[in-house]
């Protein structure tokens, strides 16, 4: 059985999932495939998980970069897991581009070429928003390209880490947003 937690965030709700154990999810409550990974039969439940990832939550929120890292079970493909193994690399307040990822995910596996488009479909899939932070990931010309949540949740957030935008390319319309 898999259980929820429900969290009220600066920018809406967030429900967390797990398995008894582990974190398997965080959403922001609505946002594109919102919990798929979550079973069909599940009840809301006080955990320890979920009591470490509002700490995790409340200082994140609260403008500062977390110290540790809640229990994190990634139930998906090996290569999705290497995907958001890099995106627990990438430092608060910075970003990284598809393209790099693709680069590391192709020398990890020997491979002379990753395609960003494969890496893209891995990050849009993350199902742990924010702890696991695929909004610090870019298009390579700077574009703040597809995020689950919303591109204004992206813009939001890397804000809030002090990421500078100024030369990034905020998309107004199209299927960016």
């Amino acid at each position: 059985m898999d259980f929820t937690h429900h969290y009220i965030s600066p920018l809406g709700g967030i429900t967390l999932a797990s398995d008894g154990n582990a974190l398997i999810g965080l959403w922001f409550d609505g946002q594109k495939y919102f919990a798929d990974t979550l079973k069909t039969e599940h009840c809301e439940k006080d955990l320890p998980v979920f009591d470490a990832s509002v700490r995790w939550l409340d200082i994140y929120f609260s403008g500062k970069a977390p110290d540790f890292t809640p229990p994190l079970s990634m139930k998906t493909s090996t290569f999705r897991k290497a995907v958001w193994q890099i995106l627990l690399t990438i430092p608060y307040g910075q970003t990284m581009t598809y393209g790099e990822i693709a680069r590391r995910i192709a020398k990890q596996r020997g491979l002379t070429h990753m395609s960003a488009q494969a890496v893209g479909g891995a990050v849009g899939h993350n199902p742990i928003s924010l702890i696991i932070p695929c909004h610090r990931v870019v298009g390579s010309d700077g574009s703040l390209t597809g995020y689950a949540g919303g591109i204004e949740k992206k813009i939001k957030l890397l804000s809030m880490e002090k990421e500078d935008l100024s030369a990034m390319n905020i998309p107004k319309r199209g299927a960016a947003l």
